[in-house]
């Protein structure tokens, strides 16, 4: 379904981070924690988190206690602060890359992973500083925040965002 606020995003944009090389049932069951952890992924308050905040997270079996991924979190919120300053929010930025079209796949095999658009936004956020958002995790936060429908064709949930 459709986020287009800054901390629905930012949210989204972290938990696609973690979830690189994990399954998804793994981070929806920390999400809860997480959530906890990092202030409700309010990029206010996660970029004043420091490495101290890093160390004690390391130590809590309730959180994906990968170093690279915490720290992620933190630099991509002070990335998200970065580009306020500059006029936009997080949101806006990435629905700025929604293609004219969706993919229109009849059968799984016909999902595609990465498209131009999320190759650009990528390197983009990339550009801006954003860890963890390769083409393929941009892919996956396109389709996970509705700017891209890739349900099959005969779903019933095919076009149920409005925005397809």
């Amino acid at each position: 379904m459709p986020i287009r606020d800054e901390q629905g995003m930012f949210e989204r944009l972290c938990l696609e981070g973690f979830q690189v090389g994990l399954s998804w049932k793994l981070i929806l069951r920390k999400r809860d924690a997480l959530r906890t952890t990092f202030h409700s992924f309010a990029p206010d308050r996660v970029a004043a988190m420091t490495e101290a905040d890093i160390e004690r997270m390391l130590n809590d079996e309730t959180l994906i206690r990968n170093r690279a991924k915490l720290r992620s979190v933190i630099t991509n919120a002070q990335a998200t602060l970065a580009l306020r300053e500059e006029g936009m929010h997080l949101g806006e930025l990435i629905w700025s890359y929604k293609p004219d079209t969706t993919p229109e796949p009849v059968t799984m095999e016909e999902v595609p992973s990465t498209s131009e658009e999320s190759v650009a936004l990528a390197k983009d956020l990339k550009a801006r500083g954003f860890t963890f958002v390769g083409p393929v995790t941009m892919y996956a936060l396109m389709e996970s925040t509705g700017i891209i429908d890739t349900h099959l064709i005969d779903s019933w949930r095919r076009g149920s965002s409005g925005v397809w």
